[in-house]
């Protein structure tokens, strides 16, 4: 075994190795119990990364049948957990053995769209809704503003939390903010105006959107607010997140060398609700104002 810090669930397999370690050389933090708290996280993780190496192996063995199989087995686990647990209802999650994906419900009687299976590619994100992903700038691999755009028109509600905000960026995703807002979509935005950086123009545009409200921090004495960050909000419980380095400007939504994270309800839940809780007590604090036409001071 290596030397050095771990958070390891002990296995059996990992309890006789740390068995064969020498006392009188080695020291082992061994005696930290699971509570009941920590139970459900540690070992719904621990079986899902077991899960993970057991499906790989099917894939393996027989290329034609892997999806069945690995249906068929995941069927036969949340059955087995019916069994053991009264109260878990396991028909909520058996998965139908043609294995599809659902990607959208759309109502057709409430839509401009004809060609609904088309629109939908165009508003669903490249970089998926269950899985995080690190944008790196430079538009390489994937494109920050592209996938923003179609983050926003497909929400329900959008935060925005920014420290400063270019017109330039406003002009980038102007379209795609207009028909999020237009359909019924709520954007509310933070930001400040540390060092003069941001543009009163690009302001004045973002309030002339409908369900669109904006505060902001005049406190220009030292530097409170340098968070990048956005929320995307969708009823179907799909949420997503970037946080990282972006500003709103057109360099680093587009060619700059900016650092993102995506993050999705599906994969990191705990960090989207930590999110929307800061946001919430950001929009509440008397420091960010709401902002009208002509009222950004530099």
């Amino acid at each position: 075994m290596n030397t050095g810090i771990y958070e390891s669930l002990i296995t059996l397999q990992l309890k006789e190795k740390i068995a064969q370690l020498d006392p009188q050389r080695y020291y082992v933090a061994d005696g930290k119990y699971l509570d009941a708290g920590e139970a459900v996280h540690y070992l719904s993780q621990h079986l899902a990364k077991a899960i993970q190496t057991a499906f790989n192996l099917i894939a393996e063995k027989d290329k034609n049948l892997q999806v069945q199989k690995q249906i068929e087995v995941a069927n036969k686990l949340l059955t087995y957990l019916m069994q053991q647990i009264e109260s878990y209802h396991v028909q909520e999650d058996l998965i139908a053995t043609e294995g599809k994906i659902l990607q959208g419900v759309v109502d057709k009687l409430n839509t401009d769209y004809t060609d609904i299976s088309t629109y939908l590619k165009e508003i669903t994100p490249l970089s998926r809704l269950t899985q995080s992903e690190l944008f790196t700038g430079g538009n390489v691999g994937l494109s920050l503003d592209g996938e923003l755009k179609k983050e926003i028109r497909s929400s329900d509600k959008i935060d925005l939390l920014v420290s400063f905000i270019k017109w330039k960026a406003i002009v980038i995703l102007r379209d795609a903010l207009q028909e999020f807002t237009q359909k019924g979509g709520h954007l509310r935005v933070i930001t400040t105006t540390y060092m003069g950086a941001t543009d009163a123009r690009a302001l004045e545009e973002l309030i002339k959107l409908k369900n669109t409200t904006v505060k902001v921090s005049y406190n220009n004495a030292n530097e409170r607010l340098h968070a990048k960050a956005y929320l995307f909000y969708r009823k179907t419980g799909f949420h997503t997140g970037y946080i990282g380095s972006s500003n709103f400007s057109r360099s680093a939504l587009t060619d700059g060398l900016e650092w993102n994270v995506k993050i999705t309800t599906a994969e990191i839940p705990h960090i989207i609700d930590k999110f929307q809780k800061t946001f919430e007590s950001y929009w509440n604090n008397d420091e960010f104002e709401a902002f009208n036409e002509g009222k950004l001071k530099n």
